[in-house]
């Protein structure tokens, strides 16, 4: 039977009518109509029973790369809220000795004195390094096997923001310049900051503790912040974007390769925050203030300890932009003209 002499004809027709899209639209919004159905169904049949059953939330290992500010921070006060024996790693050690203070006071007050009387190891502890290095994490592993006998949950959220158009960064001001040696060069420099920060860090944590997880752990787990921008591209996040997505795409292989191990991804939209403020190519803002119309750190942390907590693989914040990048396949320009609005950009 032929679409126009079917039932499907007269949704078209509705969609068509209620939405004043033209035929091709009507058919590409009903296409993606019955995706989203075919997402939720498919959740409903691939959900996985909770991690909390093999491993309580007050016996859980768990390490934070980056817990010393933004999301990172509030995983860990989250994570030691329940009862987590929570690790966290920054490279500041005025901020890790913060953030361990904060998190061995909630701790006690969610499990009591007697709530810890026998366990052994130390139940919270920061250690100062850098995941990009991989003496820092291979001597990191070392105190996590002498405190804990292991690990459960890696949290990666360190990371690093670029915030200027990449031709910008290589001094190129004008449609008629190019750029110099000089600025080349710059560029180089800029962009292997950031892929220190966004790559090389989150493949260094993964080399040293998958193994780690896998012989340690009754269902081992990591969760890897990413980005939106990871998926959707945007001006102005040139060099962000392309190293966030690569550090994205090694955790989805890596899945793969593992089995075993639950590796969750969370790609959160804009949050608030003053994680832009140290650009490694010193960019300004230039969306509206991510402190009044960013994402909120508690939400995301919650959203992300759910995640680990139900096995998931992949989590939108918020959950419209999963749309919004399959709509990015069908009608490119309308997605890129909104990037161009949110950060203010003109070619």
């Amino acid at each position: 039977m032929s679409l126009q002499n079917s039932g499907a004809e007269k949704v078209l027709d509705f969609i068509r009518s209620r939405l004043g899209l033209n035929s091709t639209q009507s058919k590409t919004a009903a296409v993606i109509g019955l995706l989203s159905l075919a997402y939720t169904l498919q959740k409903v049949v691939t959900s996985k029973p909770s991690r909390q059953a093999k491993i309580p939330a007050h016996k859980e290992r768990v390490v934070i790369l980056g817990a010393t500010s933004g999301i990172g921070r509030e995983i860990a006060l989250q994570y030691a809220s329940r009862g987590a024996r929570v690790c966290i790693v920054g490279r500041r050690r005025e901020l890790v000795d913060q953030v361990e203070a904060e998190c061995s006071a909630l701790r006690n007050s969610a499990l009591g004195i007697r709530g810890s009387m026998y366990e052994t190891g130390r139940v919270v502890f920061g250690v100062v390094g850098d995941f990009a290095n991989a003496a820092d994490m291979v001597r990191l592993r070392e105190v996590l096997e002498k405190e804990w006998n292991g690990l459960d949950t890696l949290i990666v959220s360190a990371g690093v923001s670029a915030l200027r158009p990449l031709m910008e960064v290589a001094g190129v001001e004008s449609a008629g310049e190019r750029a110099s040696l000089e600025g080349i060069q710059n560029a180089v420099r800029v962009s292997d900051a950031a892929v220190k920060g966004n790559f090389t860090g989150p493949l260094v944590a993964a080399v040293t503790f998958i193994p780690l997880l896998t012989q340690t752990s009754a269902s081992p787990g990591i969760l890897l912040v990413s980005s939106l921008a990871a998926l959707i591209p945007a001006p102005t996040r040139t060099l962000y974007a392309a190293t966030k997505s690569a550090s994205l795409l090694l955790y989805q292989a890596l899945s793969i390769e593992h089995p075993n191990v639950t590796i969750t991804n969370v790609v959160p939209s804009t949050v608030e925050g003053d994680f832009r403020a140290s650009a490694v190519d010193g960019g300004k803002v230039r969306e509206a203030d991510p402190s009044k119309t960013g994402l909120k750190r508690v939400a995301v942390a919650k959203r992300c300890i759910d995640a680990v907590d139900r096995r998931e693989k992949t989590v939108w914040m918020p959950g419209t932009m999963r749309w919004a990048h399959l709509l990015y396949w069908f009608f490119p320009t309308f997605i890129e003209g909104k990037a161009r609005k949110k950060y203010n950009f003109t070619s």
